[in-house]
This record gives structure tokens, sequence and C-alpha cells, in this order.
């Protein structure tokens, strides 16, 4: 296990990650062209979140909700904002594609936990912080046992019995897995609430 974790699933995170976004360039200038015309102009959602060691990166998602805000300036509700591509890129997993690029720079890897907000780094506890011993992932064992539908404790758990049990057989069932997940379109959003895509994480549930 320490072999294929710490030198081959590193290289063939980078060679997957690179042949991936070769592949599918035609799909991301499509996606980018698009979301720049229903975005006026801001196709990417760059956001601070927690990697391995407790480092902070950039994560890079295609943007699947506009910036309109209320009378008071204030954004409004998460339905309200969701663009018809948005929606589209959303619910076929198309806007997680620019992660292929954090794979390349390092930063992330193709299976792992999904990396969360930099601001909760300070309040995972002795066992939560255990899923930043290794890099965070596009997709991971969370993700194919429930999604957004899970608890964050339900989460953590999945999560560290992932990195336990590390191996390339469960990467390759995982991979397997998110492709019919990605096809079902489950558990993209909490119970189909287009409200509330994940709750915040309070350092208790």
């Amino acid at each position: 296990m320490k072999i294929y974790k710490h030198f081959f699933k590193p290289l063939l995170d980078k060679l997957s990650a690179i042949l991936g976004l070769i592949a599918i360039s035609p799909v991301f200038i499509l996606t980018t062209l698009l979301l720049t015309i229903a975005n006026k102009g801001k196709p990417f959602f760059i956001q601070e979140r927690g990697g391995k060691n407790k480092t902070v990166f950039k994560i890079i998602k295609f943007k699947t909700m506009n910036d309109k805000k209320d009378a008071n300036g204030n954004l409004l509700p998460d339905k309200q904002r969701l663009t018809k591509i948005g929606n589209f890129v959303r619910n076929t997993s198309l806007d997680e594609i620019p992660q292929l690029i954090n794979i390349i720079k390092g930063d992330m890897s193709l299976i792992g936990p999904r990396p969360m907000l930099a601001e909760y780094l300070s309040i995972y506890n002795d066992h939560q912080i255990q899923r930043l011993n290794v890099k965070p992932g596009i997709t991971g064992w969370a993700q194919i046992n429930g999604r957004n539908n899970l608890t964050f404790n339900k989460k953590f758990d999945l999560d560290i019995w992932y990195i336990n049990n590390l191996s390339f057989k469960l990467d390759i069932k995982i991979l397997f897995l998110t492709l019919i997940k990605i096809f079902s379109t489950l558990d993209v959003n909490q119970d189909g609430n287009l409200e509330v895509t994940a709750e915040k994480f309070n350092g208790k549930n």
C-alpha cells in the first residue's frame, strides 16, 4: 500500500489529469464559453480549501451560479442564481473538471476526501483531522456513499476509513461507482433542495 500511496498514486494522478484534460478539452472550452456568457465573464469559481497537512490551496471549479443581488446588496437565494447551463453543469458533475488543474499542480488527487473550506481547519477534532493525512480528491469514498446527503460526522468516518484502507483496488472501485453516480445525478443537493448544496460545518455536526 505504501508504494502505491507514495509513488504510483501521485504518478497516476498527474498522468490521468493531463490526459483527461486533453481528452475533454472540447467540453472544457465549450463549457467555459457558455458559463462566461451566463455569468458575465466569470466562468470559474475559486475558493480557498484545506489540503493535506493543513495546507491551504485555491480550488478551481466551474461557476454554476451568477452573482445577482437583491436591493440591499445581498446575494439572491441559490435557486435564483443557478443558471440553466449551471444547473446542467452541476447535475452532470462537469463543474468538477477544472480540478484536474489542481491535480496537475499537486494540490489534489483524483481520489481522496473532498477538500472542505479552509476556515474549518481550526475546528477539526483529533479524529476529524485525520482526513488531512492525504491529498483531497475530486471524488472519494464518501461521495459514492451519500455525497451531500451525509452528515459531516458520517463523511469524516468514511474519509478516515478510506485513508486506512487505501489501495489501488479501492480507488478503481470508487472511480467506477463515481461514474454511475454522475449519470444518475444522485445526492448532488441535500434532499433535492437547491437552497442548500452543503450545510456549514460547526465542529459538531
